[in-house]
């Protein structure tokens, strides 16, 4: 009995132990979850992410007030304000806001152009474009750009340089020649005037193309060298037509010929025609159809060769278009009639205003 008493007293003293103990370690966890609470309440969050920096060392969960962190730049960038930032009392990091901005390449100069700048920037992937004044042409790559390497940054090419623009002598022609021969050196926006021989034959020698070309790039005239040669073209004949004006014995270059149909017919194509420099006349010649001119004729084509006179060289080379004298008349009747309606309608309302 003694026995079975001693063990009750062992089994109750271990059960208070445990709760007691248990009691303990509630009152610790307690005390710990409060401190964390408070810890929480009255801190900072996870610090900001930025595009231009990170945070050094492994970020926290929670920072106390006062409690300060710090950021480097990524590569590429370099540091333009304080790269530190704090917790507040407010619990709000202070201050939020990139402290990095990315590195620039060299500033460049062209000396005779201008380089451009794009985006506005020569930091690293953006481009500088560059162009030459007038005058001057581009030696070298027109657009470079600002690379990484590491936390170094470089151009991708060297920069082009602007040479001054220079022809050489254009080519010589047979039976002619051009001004100032003797150069062996022509200046940007220089001009030259060929000319042609005087013939040994009995025709002259016509200037086929430009007779001026101008240096307008590198080694680049304005066009191609004309011609010196014999042009002749053959005796325009306008079946069920004649020639109006232009006529001659022979028809050499640029020589204008002007036609009219006979009576019953009408002028269908180009009027006037000119001989061009392939020895054949320019625009095809006309044709003349039987009947009666169409009320909307079709405008002829305009000759693209060189050498084509301008409408305004000679009244021969404007484009008339006659009205038919019926449509003239079917006009002046209509503005007649016109006329008298508003008329009466006038008399009426004075007519009214008098009542």
């Amino acid at each position: 009995m003694l026995y079975t008493g001693s063990l009750s007293m062992k089994v109750i003293f271990g059960i208070l132990s445990s709760l007691s103990a248990f009691k303990i370690v509630t009152e610790i966890e307690c005390i710990k979850q409060e401190y964390l609470y408070n810890l929480i309440r009255d801190a900072c969050g996870e610090p900001p992410k930025f595009e231009t920096m990170k945070l050094k060392g492994k970020p926290k969960k929670y920072y106390e007030v006062g409690e300060k962190i710090y950021y480097e730049c990524l590569p590429g960038r370099i540091t333009v304000f304080p790269v530190m930032a704090y917790c507040e009392q407010n619990h709000s990091w202070f201050p939020l806001q990139e402290a990095c901005m990315k590195k620039e390449c060299d500033r460049l100069a062209l000396q005779h152009g201008e380089v451009v700048a794009p985006n506005k920037t020569f930091s690293f992937d953006h481009e500088a474009h560059f162009y030459c004044d007038e005058g001057y042409y581009l030696v070298g790559q027109q657009v470079i750009v600002c690379n990484l390497r590491g936390n170094d940054v470089y151009w991708s090419d060297n920069p082009p340089q602007c040479k001054k623009i220079y022809c050489q002598p254009p080519a010589k022609i047979n039976n002619g020649k051009y001004s100032n021969s003797h150069r062996t050196i022509f200046e940007y926006n220089e001009l030259i005037t060929y000319s042609c021989n005087p013939s040994q034959g009995s025709d002259e020698f016509s200037l086929v193309g430009d007779s001026k070309l101008i240096c307008v790039g590198n080694n680049k005239w304005s066009s191609d060298p004309p011609q010196c040669k014999v042009v002749r073209c053959e005796h325009p004949v306008l079946v069920n037509g004649r020639l109006v004006s232009g006529v001659r014995e022979t028809y050499s270059y640029q020589a204008v010929v002007l036609f009219e149909c006979l009576p019953g017919f009408y002028l269908n194509g180009s009027n006037p025609v000119f001989c061009g420099g392939r020895n054949t006349w320019e625009p095809e010649m006309p044709t003349c159809i039987k009947g009666f001119k169409p009320t909307h004729p079709t405008k002829p084509p305009v000759s693209k060769y060189p050498g084509y006179p301008e409408p305004n060289e000679s009244a021969l080379f404007e484009e008339l278009e006659e009205l038919d004298a019926g449509i003239i008349a079917v006009i002046i009747l209509t503005i007649l009639v016109g006329l008298a309606v508003l008329c009466t309608c006038l008399y009426r309302c004075l007519q009214r205003k008098k009542g």
